[in-house]
């Protein structure tokens, strides 16, 4: 880091989970920009494959590892792989997520429940986890839990998401007070709409969309470079005292 640039992240290595597109991808591109060597991990060889390219082309030092965060297996054989290449790991951004589902929670199929829980939770934990095995011993680090504000205030029609998220939030806490004493710090942001692949059904749906405009006092949605920002902030010297925190990007809606 530069001493006159707090978000300098020349020298450290970041790991973004679920970065083939969307939030993810425009995540490690902000990162790579300010010097970060980042590993992108996705589900899909070929949809990774590109995701990388486009940041090597733009002079990045990239890599990528297929990993799905719902198998725990996966997650223990991407930080294997990372230890043999010699990525130590100074930062991760645990973004994967996956919502297979809406509708009430009293009409969830049991199978989309677990499956939901798998990747945005407990998947979630065993990649901090292993993190933070290789953060504590070095005293330094930095996770990040891409969590949301239906972790906060529930959304009609994506319980079983919104409870997951719920959880994230307090398991970002949870390792926040756990990890702190050990200099790893740990945050969270929660985004609100954003314009993915992930949140088409939301921004195609006009009842739901102009419900949700009407209580964002900045009137529009965001885009994934609306939260790539902040990730830079959480995982940089400028919030070297920022931990136990979630960071809500939703243009006001939630106050």
């Amino acid at each position: 880091m530069s001493k006159s640039n707090p978000f300098d992240l020349t020298g450290q290595h970041i790991v973004v989970t679920g970065a083939s597109r969307g939030i993810g991808l425009a995540v490690a591109m902000a990162l790579a920009a300010r010097g970060a060597e980042v590993t992108l991990t996705g589900r899909k060889a070929d949809t990774l494959k590109e995701a990388v390219a486009t940041l090597q082309a733009a002079g990045a030092r990239a890599h990528g590892e297929v990993c799905h965060q719902g198998d725990p297996g996966a997650i223990e054989g991407l930080f294997a792989a990372l230890d043999a290449a010699g990525r130590t790991v100074d930062g991760v951004v645990i973004n994967a997520a996956t919502n297979p589902v809406m509708g009430p929670l009293i009409d969830i199929d049991l199978e989309a429940w677990k499956k939901i829980l798998d990747v945005n939770l407990t998947g979630a934990l065993l990649t901090a986890r292993a993190a933070a095995l290789r953060m504590v011993p070095r005293g330094r680090g930095s996770l990040v839990f891409m969590a949301s504000v239906a972790g906060l205030e529930p959304m009609p029609g994506l319980g079983a998401y919104s409870v997951s998220k719920a959880g994230l939030l307090g398991l970002m806490r949870a390792l926040a007070r756990e990890l702190g004493p050990s200099g790893v710090r740990v945050n969270a942001i929660a985004p609100g709409l954003v314009e993915t692949r992930f949140a088409q059904a939301l921004l195609q749906d006009a009842t739901t969309y102009a419900q949700l405009m009407a209580r964002t006092p900045l009137g529009r949605h965001g885009q994934p470079d609306d939260i790539a920002g902040v990730a830079v902030f959480l995982l940089s010297d400028a919030a070297r005292y920022v931990t136990g925190q979630v960071l809500v990007v939703d243009g006001g809606a939630v106050s």
